[in-house]
């Protein structure tokens, strides 16, 4: 199965999500939206994975290529291939499906609870999580529920996971592809946005990313196997 990863920037790849396509044999392409080109037809892949990025969903007027990747991903809603996207791309893929998005009423950043749905924890993706999940979050942004979508999580500021209901599409607030050194990164370049230190960022994040890193390969898996199932 051939597999795009979408990514907006070097320090923002697939992480632990891109190793599982690779570990089930499958073809992973990528897609850097922000150096230009275009993909292949959506029609070409078998499942289409987009990632995270500094940018908000309604920055066309800075990311021209926003309204680019917005339309790629109104083709893969169409085709319909399945697709699942994680922070910026979990709000483009609502974006896409129709959905408002907008600044969240508070950020959302560190290592925080999320709590499945009942339809997550039926679902055949996001189940794969306890029905409380420890998670890491780095968003400033949100998004309305799209039409024709189900809540799978949520958190006490936003809906964190949803599915919709005629497409095999998913999104995920929260960053469950993120390594360690993807997130130590991340808090290097923009430590002025942590409401904690770095330092505490870093021990904790030592503590608890194997089981992050173990709940997105559940993710990651899970996804793979209903895309080549369909």
């Amino acid at each position: 199965m051939r597999v795009l990863s979408v990514t907006h920037g070097p320090n923002v790849p697939g992480g632990v999500f891109e190793d599982a396509v690779e570990a089930a044999g499958h073809a992973l392409e990528r897609w850097e939206a922000p150096d230009g080109g275009a993909p292949d037809s959506a029609a070409s892949y078998g499942a289409v994975m987009v990632f995270g990025g500094s940018m908000h969903p309604d920055q066309d007027d800075r990311f021209h290529w926003l309204g680019s990747e917005a339309e790629f991903l109104r083709d893969v809603l169409a085709e319909p291939v399945p697709v699942l996207g994680v922070c910026l791309g979990a709000q483009m893929l609502a974006r896409a499906a129709g959905a408002d998005v907008r600044p969240a009423r508070a950020p959302e950043i560190g290592w925080l609870e999320v709590e499945l749905t009942a339809a997550g924890a039926a679902d055949p993706v996001l189940s794969r999580l306890p029905r409380s999940a420890t998670v890491f979050q780095w968003h400033h942004y949100t998004f309305d529920l799209p039409a024709r979508a189900t809540e799978l999580a949520r958190s006490p500021v936003c809906t964190q996971a949803f599915k919709l209901e005629d497409r095999p599409a998913w999104g995920i607030q929260f960053h469950a592809e993120v390594t360690l050194a993807m997130l130590n990164e991340w808090a290097e370049e923009d430590p002025e946005e942590l409401p904690m230190p770095p330092s505490e960022l870093r021990a904790e994040s030592e503590r608890v990313i194997g089981r992050s890193n173990a709940q997105g390969r559940w993710l990651a898996d899970a996804f793979l196997r209903e895309a080549a199932a369909g």
